[in-house]
């Protein structure tokens, strides 16, 4: 028997009635520092976090609808005032509608691969959107990134260099989240799954220039 997801309508966003400048002070509520994920999945990573820090707000984008009503379910049967989901995609949502250093952190794990060559150009994280992620970030604000696939995070590391060689951002140690059991870095589900499978994780940090103020 499956599973009922319930629909909470204080962690829920609508994406079609996103004004064009989201105000996380309305979002939320309330001020505070705002910590973005990528791909939230089933909520795991953002649900950990959010409880470990209960004066910050967590932003979780997630494009599958499956797993974004399981993260919803989770964070309101959780009861949690400092989430909200939002079911859309990653990359037209921060370009479109984040204003200018506005976000503390942004947080990317295992990202689809998108193996085949041909289908490298649907890979989340390239030079485009991670100028995107940069120009939002507040200055200081980091970037964290784990993926468990080589050849994805060779260009991955390539992306970052070109944005430390700018002069955006610097490379700093990977800061292991609150929710990660021992031998874990991130605690996601798929870091469990890959663990079991003898994957090895790949992680990267970056920070922005504190002098610089967009791009």
């Amino acid at each position: 028997m499956s599973k009922i997801l319930n629909d909470y309508t204080n962690v829920s966003l609508n994406a079609e009635n996103l004004p064009e400048k989201v105000d996380f002070g309305e979002i939320f509520g309330r001020n505070g520092a705002v910590h973005v994920e990528i791909g939230c999945g089933k909520g795991t990573f953002i649900l950990s976090e959010a409880r470990e820090y209960p004066e910050a707000n967590f932003l979780g984008i997630e494009w599958a609808g499956k797993y974004y009503r399981h993260a919803v379910d989770r964070i309101g049967r959780w009861g949690l005032g400092n989430v909200r989901i939002i079911r859309t995609d990653a990359a037209y949502f921060i370009a479109r509608h984040l204003s200018d250093s506005t976000v503390d952190s942004f947080h990317v794990y295992f990202p689809d691969p998108w193996p085949k060559k041909r289908h490298h150009k649907r890979r989340f994280l390239r030079g485009v959107n991670m100028e995107q992620m940069v120009r939002c970030l507040k200055p200081g604000g980091v970037i964290n990134i784990a993926s468990d696939h080589a050849d994805y995070f060779e260009q991955i590391t390539a992306v970052i260099e070109a944005e430390a060689a700018a002069g955006r951002v610097e490379m700093i140690k990977f800061t292991r989240a609150a929710g990660a059991a021992e031998g874990e870095i991130v605690g996601t589900n798929y870091e469990r799954k890959y663990l079991v499978e003898g994957r090895e994780t790949y992680t990267a940090a970056v920070r922005k220039s504190p002098c610089m103020d967009g791009l």
